[in-house]
């Protein structure tokens, strides 16, 4: 008899919360996926370059500032966040996910470019930066550091110096063939997926249900048997679908080579590689690291693909001693 009360009310319950007026829907904003910056305002963000972005930092402002940049286009930084140690080491740490990714403001696929996140960056980076003459370094994992490496190119003289991480290659055709070991056909997404499940998503209502169903479909990174070698799940906070695909689709129509200046960047680069990441390996590394004329290579051993989350014990004196030779 207790059971049956309980069925009761439960069901009352149910068919009162599906009957009411409040009822939430799945694209409902924070159901699916958490809400972006210009939906919840307690979330830290800045203003610039006509968006708005989810960014935080650690430190002294006025110390030698190190901009991190995650990976994607369309992820975010939460598993980077391991950096803001570098802030006890004297340095003011800047995060931004990039826009459309994370936590920022969404936008319509017409409105990316290669061009533009480099701009984003850009514009960050003067947002934060207390003087013209502070020290700035950039940080990228995979496309953080093509996205490290593009700035470069245009900018040689603004930066004091590089940390890359498994940058997929510096010109659409390594990149593209980079990801084609990864088994996808997402040239920027770091994932194992297939035309048919990209095509669902391209074809979706929302950015909510897309960003949602990226989410599932970035599991594949850190599924058994995955072959850039993180061994289980790393933190995110939501996908952007829509920056991802159509970064690709951009790039694939407008092929990019990020290393045109290079030669004019002389000061000694640090590009690190995983040990397990099946589709790198030593010998891409060397490729596409030697766009670089001064480039001090190092294999991070016991990790994958994400090098701060999964091997931060061994790439932390790495670039720590990189950092303060730099600063």
């Amino acid at each position: 008899m207790k059971n049956l009360l309980l069925v009761f009310v439960a069901a009352a319950l149910a068919a009162f919360t599906f009957s009411s007026c409040d009822t939430l829907e799945p694209n409902d904003p924070g159901r699916l996926v958490p809400l972006t910056v210009d939906e919840d305002a307690t979330l830290p963000s800045i203003s610039v370059d006509g968006t708005q972005f989810h960014s935080e930092t650690f430190g002294n402002p006025n110390d030698p500032m190190i901009v991190v940049l995650h990976g994607g286009p369309g992820g975010d930084y939460r598993s980077l966040l391991n950096c803001s140690r570098f802030s006890e080491d004297g340095f003011f740490v800047v995060f931004y996910d990039q826009r459309g990714s994370g936590l920022s403001r969404r936008h319509s696929k017409d409105v990316y470019s290669t061009q533009l996140f480099i701009a984003d960056l850009d514009a960050v980076i003067q947002y934060y930066r207390q003087s013209p003459d502070q020290t700035v370094i950039l940080m990228g994992l995979s496309w953080g550091a093509m996205l490290a490496t593009a700035y470069v190119n245009e900018h040689p003289g603004a930066v004091r110096g590089l940390v890359l991480m498994e940058p997929g290659g510096f010109t659409w055709h390594d990149a593209e063939e980079y990801i084609k070991r990864c088994r996808t056909l997402n040239v920027f997404d770091e994932t194992s997926n297939d035309y048919v499940y990209v095509d669902q998503i391209l074809t979706g209502a929302d950015h909510n249900e897309l960003d949602y169903k990226a989410a599932l479909q970035g599991a594949a990174d850190f599924s058994k048997g995955n072959k850039v070698g993180n061994p289980g799940p790393y933190p995110f906070w939501r996908k952007g679908a829509i920056c991802s695909m159509a970064a690709t689709e951009y790039a694939a129509d407008h092929p990019f080579d990020f290393t045109t200046n290079l030669h004019q960047y002389t000061t000694r680069v640090l590009f690190l590689y995983s040990e397990l990441n099946e589709a790198y390996g030593q010998a891409h590394a060397q490729w596409v690291s030697s766009a670089y004329p001064n480039v001090e290579l190092v294999e991070i051993t016991g990790t994958g693909h994400e090098i701060p989350y999964f091997g931060w014990d061994r790439f932390y004196p790495v670039a720590t001693s990189y950092l303060n030779a730099i600063r």
